[in-house]
């Protein structure tokens, strides 16, 4: 078992590194099976958020699942390594912990990662790419972060990427009342934003979705309509905040759309929180004067805010992920011994089926059953112990001090 942990996040990516090696939902499956085709890992599941892309497999060749990587997004991969990081065995069991548990998140201890992650390994299931070990990894992950959760606070007082945007907005107008406001998109994330803008009982909710029935429910949950992708470029200018994530490829709000907006409302400012990856926003647009525009890294400084209650908790968390790795660590090593235990089992097996053989064919002829079990025991313990003293006699002068150390543990013998 050789467990890897690969990726790239918001500590060591920036934006425009992150969105060119996100896994958008429709490729998801594809990208899994081709990653576990051609030995390049028996087992992969792929964790892919406006955050971070990381990719947990079962393999011992870190280069090849890299280039894997790099050509999948049709990336150099000498432009992709300096933002990489690549943690084998217990650093990837305890990156995986941190993550579930909240403490690698750019917003500390908020619980929006776990039911990714748990995303992640559904679609590993359905793909077939989980294995043993993913398995037991995500599972003791999943138990870790519900233990750090109960045992700490790490999540108390956590202000969310939802939270954060209605602040931004509340420093760009002097209240949210007189404010329509824009979802594109029908997400977790945007319904999360819808939640607590719809909380400041903005004048108008409109939602934009790709197909209108998903949309629908979610509209009419905040008393809001809905409108199709293509009617943006009309709406834009009727709304003065706009927060869109969707699982689009490329923009879908570009910089001449926003400028013909500006111009409609005669220069009032727009507000955009763009919490995609791959950005749904052209970046160009942060350059427009009356255009305020944040992306999930803008909202950084916001979500620390109050973090001092939290930051005290990290240290309970880490001890009981530390514990957990230490279980992990054991239990990867117990399943690593399992094809040499099998194998000396088999040996074992095939020594007492034989004695056995003969000592039925000696009873069947008549033979005294006391000899033939005496016989049988005679035979077979010395088969057993034939392999360890023949290793021991042939054992060369420096090998010989350690064999017999060897031996005299695994049979419990006592020095004389």
């Amino acid at each position: 078992m050789q467990l890897l942990a690969l990726g790239v996040n918001h500590h060591t990516a920036p934006l425009a590194i992150r969105e060119q090696v996100a896994f958008g939902p429709e490729k998801l499956l594809e990208a899994l099976r081709e990653l576990t085709q051609s030995q390049r890992a028996s087992e992969a599941a792929i964790l892919s958020t406006c955050n971070r892309t990381e990719l947990y497999c079962n393999t011992a060749d870190v280069d090849t699942v890299t280039q894997w990587l790099a050509d999948f997004h049709h990336l150099p991969r000498r432009e992709l390594a300096p933002y990489l990081y690549a943690l084998p065995r217990e650093q990837a069991a305890q990156h995986a912990f941190r993550v579930a548990a909240g403490l690698d998140s750019m917003v500390l201890g908020e619980t929006q990662i776990l039911g990714q992650m748990k995303q992640a390994v559904q679609t590993a299931e359905e793909a077939g790419t989980l294995g043993l070990l993913l398995h037991k990894l995500f599972q003791r992950s999943f138990s870790v972060a519900k233990e750090v959760r109960t045992s700490t606070e790490i999540g108390a007082n956590s202000v969310s990427m939802a939270a954060a945007a209605v602040r931004l907005a509340e420093r760009i107008f002097p209240g949210l009342k007189e404010q329509s406001c824009l979802f594109i998109g029908a997400g977790e994330m945007i319904e999360l934003c819808m939640t607590h803008f719809a909380a400041q009982h903005p004048r108008q909710i409109t939602v934009a979705n790709r197909t209108a029935e998903r949309a629908r429910p979610l509209a009419e949950r905040f008393g809001g309509e809905v409108i199709a992708l293509t009617a943006l470029p009309e709406a834009v200018a009727a709304h003065d905040i706009i927060v869109t994530s969707t699982a689009s490829p490329l923009p879908i709000l570009g910089k001449g759309m926003l400028e013909r907006a500006i111009k409609q409302r005669r220069h009032r400012p727009i507000f955009i929180v763009d919490l995609a990856v791959p950005r749904d926003v052209e970046a160009e647009v942060a350059d427009m004067d009356d255009v305020f525009l944040y992306t999930v890294d803008d909202l950084g400084l916001v979500v620390r805010e109050g973090m001092d209650n939290r930051v005290a908790q990290v240290a309970q968390a880490e001890a009981i992920i530390e514990t957990s790795v230490e279980h992990f660590v054991h239990w990867m090593e117990g399943r690593e011994l399992v094809p040499v235990i099998r194998a000396l089992r088999d040996t074992a097996e095939r020594h007492r089926r034989h004695e056995i053989d003969k000592a039925e064919k000696a009873l069947a002829r008549g033979d005294d059953p006391a000899g033939v079990l005496d016989s049988m025991s005679q035979a077979l313990a010395n088969k057993l112990l034939h392999a360890p003293t023949h290793a021991l006699n042939h054992a060369t002068r420096t090998e010989r001090d350690a064999f017999v150390r060897l031996i005299r543990q695994l049979y419990g013998l006592r020095d004389e």
